[in-house]
């Protein structure tokens, strides 16, 4: 039986397919990183740490 090569468009064709399918899987979405927004201030915080109240730890 004789062997024929692949003909370039076909070869092209499927270079391009495997490609889009690698890409497709590889890409993540953006990670948001925006910090959360303040908690809102209440009448309990206000009258044990003043106005405004301290600012939280970072960690």
């Amino acid at each position: 039986m004789i062997r024929r090569p692949i003909p370039s468009a076909l070869a092209m064709g499927l270079a391009g397919l495997i490609a889009l399918a690698a890409s497709a899987c590889s890409t993540a979405p953006a990670v948001d990183l925006t910090p959360p927004p303040p908690r809102p201030y209440d009448a309990k915080t206000q009258l044990e740490y003043g106005n405004p109240p301290p600012r939280a730890p970072r960690y």
